[in-house]
């Protein structure tokens, strides 16, 4: 019997998102969630924005403007992204001291967990969550 090498743990390693506009997308990132920018490069003609948003690595590559745009939840795929709070009131207030468009909720899924859906540039939908 073949004895195979024992496959390597696999590691998280970055979201990628794309936009016709990574640097103003890249703003709202930064001032919404204070995602940090960690450096810019280029993928072929594409500019391509690395952010660090609470330890996740984003990638906000750039796409031509005729790219079509997500359709509106629910759909097939990656539907958002969540972020843990402590305080779901407090989060909703200050995303909205900084323009970040509510989108649903708040609401209460199940006992003791709340979320809320806010828009971000380009279709992506951030989810905050707080566990009671």
């Amino acid at each position: 019997m073949r004895e195979t090498a024992a496959m390597e743990p696999y590691r998280f390693d970055h979201i990628h998102l794309r936009s016709p506009d990574p640097e103003a997308a890249a703003r709202v990132w930064t001032a919404a969630f204070g995602a940090e920018v960690k450096g810019r490069t280029t993928a072929g003609p594409w500019l391509r924005i690395v952010l660090d948003l609470a330890g996740v690595t984003l990638f906000l590559e750039q796409v031509p403007p005729e790219t079509h745009a997500p359709p509106a939840p629910p759909f097939l795929g990656m539907e958002h992204l969540g972020l843990a709070v402590a305080d779901l009131d407090a989060a909703i207030a200050d995303l909205a001291a900084k323009g970040v468009p509510l989108v649903r909720g708040p609401s209460v899924p199940r006992p003791g967990v709340r979320i809320a859906f806010f828009g971000m540039p380009d279709g992506v939908q951030v989810e905050l969550i707080e566990r009671r």
